[in-house]
């Protein structure tokens, strides 16, 4: 190797004028948001503009409880979503910190140790072992480099890299040779390169600007939702103002009509949507935080739960990145696996192998290697190293072992080479590279074991060619599959989630992952090049119909992804690395990975798995069905519970009787109501077949036709029985404020009803099952407020009732869930009979 002093580098001067004309070696940063930044973000969302403006309204009307409790919901829905953005903003911004590299350089002749921002083009970087590249550079000296190239092109297996003798990256295989890319791992060797790009030149920067013409896409639901609120907004209207028109026309009483249209108003202002989307997804994301998966854009939660094809990088994501040793084959004999080698040969074999390989190393292999076999002879010295070159591609340690009278030469590397310098004879050596060719085949990564003995008290050759080997046998690597990734695979297709492997790595390890994983029934695995030749429409056939792609490109993965997009499908990329990026941005749900992944692919991602781990995607999956279900339950409740407050609402002008619901009491209402959007509904577990069933269409709605008639109905049950109770008391000759406290009473049962009728399963046995320490508190509180209300005097009086005799109370807490009981379990019979119907024909 050169010494330095061959390559002085650059001066500090020349470096700090390049450095002010190039800019500092960073990749491409998006802007950083303050909390400020958050807060506007946060509050000129459309859907939090109705709330504030809802709580302005009720303060102009005069309601300052009903403003305040409003308000208070709305800083809660800012507090909520300003911790979840700046939680998110910080871990991030936390492992920019962890991963921000420092380099070796040479300036004005002396070595430093410098913040990788500062590097210039030009400037002579020193790598070695465990370094990570920092900048484009090209080497400039005899070294040979063994390089992880996995974050860039997804190959788990090291590439080599040596000096070339072309005058640029470009000008020809020399120089792509000699080319080190920002990010790669030096797995083997040290040498000095000089830096040819930095920041958004290098190949890592190019793919994270890239990423900056890619557009967010808003979520289905949040249009949903915006649809239902305008809805509700115009039917609320519209509905008070023919309140106060037909109540002042007919009864000639215009200040009573405004009270009643502003109490109608008040019961109909669709607060409730808005809230549950945001308190939903902000809760969802904290608690999906607490099992290590981070969530940068709360409504990819939702999105999760309609995902239907999950694209899954294969090193790093579905295999530990790390290579293991898996089989040997003893001298010629048939390939074992290392947990069933027995016997003496076996155990030489292995033993050769470590005294083969170096001790303080990165290299995959010998990591392998080291852990697989047992410590090193006692007193065993390493006098020499013969290191791997291009024209000899093996690797050889010479130790003095002391109860052995000769020296004892280990040997690995390439079968080929390794078998030429044991003098194979031609028969033995085609069948030892049949033996090899068939490992490569099962997707491993081959190397041979050779060992050679020599006289203590003569002088070492000069290469390896001087010794005379002995074969031993061969070794067969593989990155191993995680251990959870069969059980995450088969509980995603169990869901009728298809999963799809891209890879940039061979054909055949693809191939025996996707077996290993379970991944699919379908064996075919297209390659890269062929996807590249193939027309838009042979293109989306491939999309749909295989499901493991290997030595595919950054650009391959971003077309299949928008060809499935196109097909239908809801998609969700995971991945770590750059390569990734593109993909991971244009995927409705893009899933980086936090310990390992780079910067470029965290901040393309919606979420971030903290741990990993596959398996982890799959519980976001199941959380994201559950929080989808659970904001589904709470906008049926909602439109439910407005039925019975609005049809009390317009009662005494349809019976021509006095006011029975004023502002107070839809204060009182909303206390119930809004709790139980908020916290009940959104800690309901998840069905117990939520991970059996398909995924929900893509354009299917939140609140469809039937949906909404379904909710209609129970709510019109619901006013049935209020208006039953208010009418056999009215008949009884119960005064008009005992009347009313019946109505309120009814009224307020039948809303608990509704809530239990609206959480799991829809049914009400099922749901009193199932324990909801929310709801056990909402009603506790509700039923003693209610009691207090009703039946002591100051308190009636305060809201506009007289207690009731007990026996009527009773009827009116009776009356609304019987019929709400009794209606449930008509359609329970029902639906048992047509699916009975159904399996039988």
């Amino acid at each position: 190797m050169n010494a330095p002093g061959a390559h002085p580098g650059l001066s500090a001067a020349e470096a700090a004028l390049r450095l002010r004309r190039d800019g500092p070696n960073l990749l491409p940063q998006p802007e950083r948001r303050g909390w400020s930044r958050m807060l506007f973000d946060v509050v000129r969302e459309p859907m939090l503009l109705l709330l504030v403006a809802a709580a302005v309204l009720y303060l102009l009307l005069g309601e300052a409880r009903d403003a305040a409790i409003l308000g208070a919901s709305v800083l809660l829905v800012i507090a909520l979503t300003l911790y979840q953005e700046l939680r998110s903003e910080h871990a991030l911004q936390a492992l920019r910190d962890l991963s921000s590299p420092r380099a070796r350089v040479l300036r004005d002749g002396v070595e430093r140790n410098l913040a990788a921002r500062e590097l210039v083009v030009g400037d002579m970087i020193s790598v070695a072992e465990g370094d990570r590249v920092p900048a484009d550079a090209r080497i400039v000296d005899d070294a040979e480099l063994e390089l992880d190239e996995s974050l860039l092109t997804g190959e788990s297996m090291p590439v080599r890299r040596f000096a070339g003798t072309g005058a640029g990256i470009d000008a020809g295989t020399d120089d792509a040779q000699s080319t080190i890319q920002a990010g790669t791992l030096v797995v083997r060797g040290h040498g000095l390169a000089e830096v040819t790009a930095i920041g958004a030149r290098t190949g890592m920067g190019r793919i994270g600007a890239s990423l900056q013409t890619l557009p967010t896409e808003r979520t289905p639901l949040q249009n949903e939702m915006r649809r239902v609120v305008v809805l509700f907004a115009l039917i609320g209207m519209a509905s008070c103002v023919l309140m106060i028109v037909l109540y002042g026309w007919l009864r000639g009483d215009w200040l009573q009509a405004l009270l009643a249209g502003i109490t109608l108003a008040m019961s109909n202002i669709p607060e409730e949507f808005p809230v549950v989307l945001t308190v939903f997804l902000a809760l969802g994301g904290w608690r999906m935080a607490h099992q290590r998966v981070l969530v940068r854009r709360p409504p990819a939660i939702e999105a999760l739960g309609a995902v239907t094809v999950l694209c899954t990088d294969k090193t790093g994501t579905l295999t530990e990145n790390r290579m293991a040793l898996q089989e040997i084959a003893i001298e010629r004999n048939p390939a074992m696996v290392v947990d069933a080698v027995h016997g003496e040969a076996g155990r030489a074999l292995l033993r050769c192998a470590r005294l083969a390989s170096a001790r303080e190393t990165h290299d995959p292999m010998d990591r392998a290697i080291l852990d697989a076999v047992a410590d090193d002879p006692a007193s065993a010295e390493n006098l020499h190293r013969y290191p791997l070159s291009s024209a000899l591609p093996v690797y050889a340690n010479v130790w003095r072992i002391d109860d052995d009278p000769s020296l004892v030469v280990a040997c690995k590397g390439a079968p080929e080479t390794l078998a030429i310098l044991c003098g194979l004879a031609p028969e033995a050596l085609a069948e030892t590279m049949t033996q090899a060719g068939a490992m490569a085949q099962r997707g491993l990564r081959v190397i041979a074991v050779a060992q050679a003995k020599w006289p203590q008290d003569a002088a070492l050759p000069d290469d390896v060619r001087g010794f005379r080997f002995q074969w031993r046998g061969l070794l067969a690597f593989a990155d191993p599959l995680r251990a959870a990734v069969p059980a995450a695979v088969a509980e995603a297709r169990a869901a009728g989630v298809r999963v799809v492997m891209l890879t940039g790595d061979h054909p055949d390890t693809a191939r025996n992952i996707a077996a290993q994983a379970g991944l699919s029934g379908r064996p075919r695995v297209a390659l890269g090049a062929d996807l590249a030749a193939l027309d838009d429409a042979g293109f989306a056939a491939a999309a749909n119909d295989i499901d493991v792609f290997a030595r595919v490109q950054p650009e391959h993965k971003l077309r299949l992804v928008e060809a499935l997009k196109a097909n239908g499908a809801v998609v969700a990329m995971t991945g770590d690395g750059v390569n990734d990026a593109p993909a991971l941005m244009t995927a409705h749900v893009g899933v980086a990975m936090g310990a390992r992944g780079t910067d470029v692919a965290r901040e393309a991602s919606s979420i971030v798995l903290l741990d990993d781990d596959f398996a982890s995607i799959v519980r976001a999956i199941r959380m994201g069905r559950t929080i989808y279900d659970n904001i589904g339950r709470a906008a049926r409740y909602i439109i439910a519970v407005h039925i019975p407050i609005t049809g009390l609402a317009l009662l005494p002008l349809l019976l021509d009787a006095p006011l029975i619901l004023l502002p107070l009491h839809i204060v009182f209402l909303e206390m119930i109501v809004d709790p139980a959007c908020s916290f009940v509904f959104e800690r309901e577990p998840p069905a117990e077949n939520i991970m059996r069933r398909p995924p929900r269409a893509p354009d299917a709605r939140l609140i469809d036709a039937a949906t909404f008639a379904a909710s209609i109905g129970r709510g019109l049950l619901a006013f049935v029985a209020v208006l039953a109770v208010y009418l056999l008391a009215g008949r009884a000759g119960l005064a008009t404020t005992q009347q009313a406290a019946l109505a309120f009473t009814a009224l307020v049962i039948g809303n608990l009803g509704l809530i239990v009728l609206h959480r799991s399963g829809d049914s009400l046995w099922r749901a009193l099952r199932r324990p909801n320490p929310a709801f056990a508190i909402v009603s506790a509180l509700t039923l003693a407020l209610l009691a207090a209300i009703t039946l002591l005097p100051g308190a009636s009086a305060w809201f506009g009732f007289a207690p009731p005799p007990l026996p009527w109370l009773l009827l009116a807490a009776a009356t609304p869930p019987m019929l709400l009981f009794a209606v449930d379990l008509v359609e329970r019979r029902w639906a048992e009979r047509r699916h009975g119907n159904s399996t039988t024909t």
